[in-house]
């Protein structure tokens, strides 16, 4: 990658001459710590990223009225945007489309043909096809392309308000025509290594110096943190019913009256979920100072359920907190096997409190866990993963990657 000082192809040489990301999240109001998000704005360094917003294919259920109104207004807001240039040559674009099935087929006709325009105003002809959204599938015979991969870092049929036959289909869809699957979660990688013609782990990154920065800074912390007593807690990230245990979380709260605290990030559960008087809702805040908030924390907290999106899943916030450099409580899960020395796990309440108990009265030392960080940055990832697409896409096509001579390449 650029910057990283090894020779590099120049992109007239290369076997693509840009990337159309079909999103699994949107830019403009998700947490910007995501899969997607942190290594296209890395590979954009070396070809222009055209990163589509998630597809709208469901429309919000009304059933929370509070919660439909907020998700229709910032999805309208995100359309308002069209096509924004963010940062060097990544590009971030909403389409127009209108949610739910009947919406799709109002609308669907509409979807490639809005995407390969804005791709030639980022000046890309020969894309590589990325696919995180599962709905993204139906734009694979619409959009001419050198290779296609499939993101598969979300188990998105697990997802509560998803239709599992209208997601599986759409899922064994890129499964098949997919040139390659990028895995985050080895135990997933292992159980769909026959459905895929190719495959590839990378486990989730980290911004090492940011968070090790924030975790350094002797600051009292954003405000709204800063006013709750210690000890603190904390958990960043969202607060739905399909990862995080509310039960588990209530119960345990409950057990330490003494001890206040922070929930931060949205929140999709319903309003009087909690109210307990030592537990503080911040919601959402910027990638940009979420670091902060885990360095204002005594001990961070993961509170798990036991869905099957946990068990696929490779959470970001594990090496954000090991980076942080706080004690960790967490229900245990598959993905925490290389990290499980560094942290505590509980399984009920009882033991989790205590869990938390011990944190507070034992010394911590952060070195351990942020050493065996030094490998894991969103940048080591993002320089696998070029040198990973370039090699794919010329053996796709049958040609021989050339030698490079004079040039850097991509790494």
């Amino acid at each position: 990658m650029t910057g990283n000082g090894a020779e590099r192809m120049d992109i007239a040489d290369m076997p693509f001459d840009g990337i159309i990301c079909i999103g699994g999240e949107d830019w403009w109001y998700h947490n910007r710590g995501h899969f997607d998000f942190q290594v296209m704005r890395r590979l954009a360094e070396d070809w222009p990223v055209l990163f589509v917003n998630s597809i709208a294919v469901r429309m919000p259920s009304i059933a929370d009225k509070t919660q439909f109104a907020a998700k229709f207004a910032r999805k309208l807001k995100s359309l308002a945007r069209g096509m924004v240039r963010v940062e060097n040559n990544f590009w971030v674009f909403s389409p127009a489309m209108v949610p739910g099935p009947t919406g799709q087929k109002l609308s669907g006709w509409a979807l490639a043909p809005q995407i390969k325009m804005a791709a030639a105003r980022a000046g890309i002809k020969n894309p590589l096809l990325w696919i995180h959204c599962p709905a993204g599938a139906s734009l694979i015979d619409e959009i001419p392309h050198a290779a296609v991969v499939m993101q598969r870092t979300d188990r998105f049929e697990a997802f509560p308000e998803a239709d599992p036959d209208v997601v599986g289909a759409q899922i064994d869809r890129l499964k098949a025509a997919a040139d390659l699957v990028v895995y985050c979660n080895a135990a997933m990688m292992t159980e769909e290594q026959a459905d895929v013609k190719r495959q590839v782990l990378i486990t989730h990154g980290v911004d090492l110096e940011t968070f090790v920065a924030a975790g350094k800074c002797k600051s009292p912390g954003p405000a709204d943190v800063a006013v709750l007593k210690r000890p603190r807690v904390g958990f960043i990230g969202g607060i739905d019913a399909h990862t995080f245990s509310p039960k588990l979380f209530l119960a345990t709260a409950s057990r330490l009256k003494d001890v206040d605290f922070a929930l931060v990030g949205g929140c999709s559960l319903p309003e009087d979920w909690c109210t307990l008087p030592n537990v503080t809702l911040l919601g959402r805040k910027p990638y940009e100072i979420i670091a902060s908030y885990m360095a204002a924390m005594d001990v961070l907290i993961m509170p798990w359920n036991d869905s099957d999106w946990i068990k696929a899943c490779n959470p970001i916030k594990l090496k954000e907190y090991l980076a942080v450099g706080r004690p960790i409580v967490t229900k245990d899960f598959p993905a925490l096997d290389r990290y499980r020395d560094l942290v505590r796990t509980a399984e009920n309440p009882r033991d989790f409190a205590a869990a938390i108990r011990d944190a507070f009265s034992t010394p911590y030392d952060p070195l351990p866990a942020r050493q065996r960080l030094a490998s894991e940055t969103w940048d080591a990832k993002a320089a696998y993963l070029a040198e990973c697409l370039v090699d794919l896409v010329y053996e796709v096509k049958g040609q021989k990657k050339p030698s490079v001579t004079g040039k850097r390449s991509v790494a």
